[in-house]
């Protein structure tokens, strides 16, 4: 069985080690909370950004830590049923590798798509960015909501 040997700041800035060897045996396997096999995922080269997501009676609400990542360097795409986050974290410091002591931040592309648990409004939809900790609010679709109509003659 796969074991979390990921440290804090790894799991922090949602970085996946792909060099650890995991079992082949497909009952070893861990199920992504997206739904898709974590075994299984083809190396992009980016990191997965870790997200929180959470409701209220009216929307859903993503929240990621986007530390150092310029707004610029940032894109979010949203649909009815999906949100994807896309970035780029870029170092400022140009260190030689062997001046290294620790290398544990996550620097480069990530990215992260996220399936929704029932439908929003993208209309709507509101980001904003706080102390690095990015916050998505997406209105949750009213499906009891009643327009009334008004019928006008010609």
């Amino acid at each position: 069985m796969f074991k979390d040997k990921s440290s804090f700041f790894e799991k922090l800035a949602g970085v996946i080690n792909r060099d650890e060897e995991y079992s082949t045996d497909p009952e070893d396997r861990v199920v992504a909370d997206d739904g898709g096999d974590e075994l299984l995922k083809e190396d992009t080269g980016e990191g997965e950004l870790s997200v929180d997501m959470s409701q209220t009676p009216t929307e859903i609400i993503i929240q990621a830590m986007i530390a150092g990542v310029k707004p610029e360097n940032l894109d979010i795409s949203i649909n009815r049923e999906m949100v994807t986050i896309k970035g780029h974290r870029q170092s400022e410091h140009e260190i030689s590798e062997g001046d290294f002591f620790y290398k544990e931040l996550y620097w480069g592309a990530f990215s992260r798509t996220i399936l929704l648990p029932q439908e929003i409004e993208p209309e709507g939809a509101e980001a904003s960015e706080k102390h690095g900790l990015l916050t998505i609010r997406l209105p949750k679709v009213d499906k009891n909501k009643v327009q009334m109509l008004k019928v006008r003659s010609r």
